[in-house]
């Protein structure tokens, strides 16, 4: 799917996806505005694009999404929303990364069809965002657990389970990915955030999630990635 436009390109994995030289169109700001309807029309009808991977939005830091609700909403909810309108209205598929965050936390390995409950406002963001794009069927929704290569944090959490999985490996699969409608959880295997990190760098401290306070996420967030390894395998 070479005719493909991403927004957000500016972004971490946005910067990853341009550099393993996919063919892919990424305009900025300026070219296409999410929060502008006209905007997102007018770049889409001149691309003619097969599909938009959208990764434009509000991420870090967390806190954010709870001292500034406003721009949490229109840019991860209002922007996404708008997206997927120029989307069903010029007949694009829409292809949207979300968050493994959008689940409860409490049991882990959690599948596509599991009951989801935010855990905090970036995450209500966006399933927000998610809202939108499963009214629109000729979509995917990407449940993503990925992170910087290498790992940022002097101190890992021997407690909390996630899939963490670097942003590189998902852009290597991405083409296998895009191809698919629905939600896929993606991820690595289900591993405490210390044990993923020790294994790329071995002066990583524990810490436990009962040293924090305020947390802003559960202690087992993991998902049940079997269904994007059976689309790896293919």
């Amino acid at each position: 799917m070479n005719k493909l436009v991403v927004t957000g390109g500016s972004g971490r994995f946005g910067k990853i996806l341009k550099n393993m030289g996919y063919k892919y169109k990424f305009p900025n700001k300026t070219e296409l505005n999410i929060l502008s309807k006209k905007s997102i029309e007018k770049y889409l009808k001149r691309t003619k694009p097969k599909a938009v991977l959208h990764l434009a939005g509000l991420s870090r830091p967390l806190s954010i999404h709870e001292k500034n609700i406003s721009k949490s909403i229109e840019l991860n909810i209002i922007g996404t929303s708008n997206v997927v309108m120029a989307c069903k209205k010029l007949n694009i598929k829409m292809i949207y990364f979300s968050t493994s965050y959008v689940y409860p936390g409490k049991k882990g390995n959690y599948k596509e069809s599991d009951p989801i409950l935010p855990v905090n406002n970036y995450a209500w963001s966006k399933l927000g965002g998610e809202a939108a794009v499963q009214m629109y069927k000729n979509s995917l929704i990407v449940r993503a657990c990925m992170t910087e290569k290498p790992f940022i944090h002097k101190k890992a959490f021997s407690d909390v389970f996630l899939n963490f999985i670097f942003q590189e490996e998902i852009a290597k699969v991405l083409p296998k990915i895009i191809e698919k409608k629905g939600i896929i959880n993606v991820g690595g295997p289900i591993k405490t955030v210390y044990k993923f990190a020790k294994k790329f760098n071995p002066l990583v401290q524990k810490i436990s999630f009962k040293q924090i306070k305020d947390v802003t996420f559960k202690k087992n967030m993991s998902m049940n990635v079997s269904k994007f390894g059976k689309i790896l395998k293919k």
